[in-house]
């Protein structure tokens, strides 16, 4: 029997199509991201014929679990449907937030404080079965503190209003080739602005050496903490994170998790390979 399973982010997607038991037998795809807030049926269906279809040849997909961005609870069922009209044959099509997702792959079926810190950033208490507590993220625009795109909102914000050194705003455009007028336009005009910010990240990790961005890091993870995670009063769980933010700035993070009194629990790059853990038992 094969399984597919996805991980869906706001930037891309990672599948991977299990057709036997080791790891010759896995067919591994990456696609754009399906944000179904984001991205339209017409677009998920496209993608589904055009990237992911293809690649699994006559692998015969009996179940698919889809875990993604903006996949809540009243988006599931449209989700399933475009997944089924792909899968037709398969016996059991769910589509679940990718915090459900990072819960499975973080924590198993232990309980602990689940968290994505990515593009975009989420937490939850997870009693080993299901998501009892969620703090909403509210998205990049009113809240995702810790995410990449904050990250990039709050370098911007700074370089551009003095906080950080005139030189390092210099090295910055030379750097990402960009000015000023086409930073406004990316982030005011041209569609999803998260990912565009969520790619200074990469400016950022390798400036960590300036103290300014070094402190701007530790304020992103200690407010992502203290404004979601805190809420839960949940010292006595462990504290484990899932997300190329997490993954890459693990030091600055478990340096931050430590100050604030919380265990630390497992920081993945990617759910996926917990994800087919979970899905394997």
């Amino acid at each position: 029997m094969a399984i597919l399973i996805a991980d869906s982010g706001s930037t891309k997607t990672d599948w991977i199509c299990l057709t036997g038991d080791d790891e010759s037998t896995q067919i591994e795809v990456q696609t754009v991201g399906l944000n179904p807030f984001h991205v339209s049926d017409n677009e998920i269906r496209g993608v589904l014929a055009h990237d992911v279809l293809p690649q699994l040849g006559d692998s015969k997909v009996e179940a698919v679990y889809f875990y993604g961005s903006g996949v809540r609870p009243e988006v599931e069922g449209r989700v399933e449907g475009l997944l089924r009209e792909s899968f037709p044959d398969a016996k059991t099509v769910q589509a679940h937030s990718d915090l459900l997702g990072a819960c499975r792959a973080l924590c198993g079926d232990e309980a602990g404080i689940a968290c994505i810190l990515g593009t975009g950033a989420n937490s939850c208490v997870y009693d080993g079965k299901k998501i009892v507590h969620n703090t909403p993220a509210l998205g990049y625009i009113l809240g995702d503190e810790g995410s990449g795109a904050v990250l990039g909102k709050h370098l911007l914000h700074d370089l551009y209003t003095g906080v950080l050194p005139h030189n390092l705003r210099l090295t910055f455009e030379k750097e990402m080739g960009l000015e000023l007028s086409e930073i406004i336009n990316k982030v005011y005009r041209e569609p999803q602005a998260n990912r565009f910010l969520a790619s200074l990240s990469e400016f950022i990790h390798r400036h960590l050496d300036e103290e300014g961005i070094r402190q701007m890091v530790y304020s992103t993870f200690s407010d992502f903490i203290n404004y979601h995670v805190s809420r839960y009063g949940r010292h006595d769980l462990p504290l484990s994170f899932v997300g190329s933010i997490a993954f890459y700035y693990q030091e600055q993070l478990q340096l931050i998790v430590q100050m604030l009194g919380y265990p630390m629990g497992t920081i993945l790059k990617s759910p996926l390979q917990g994800l087919v853990a979970y899905h394997s038992k």
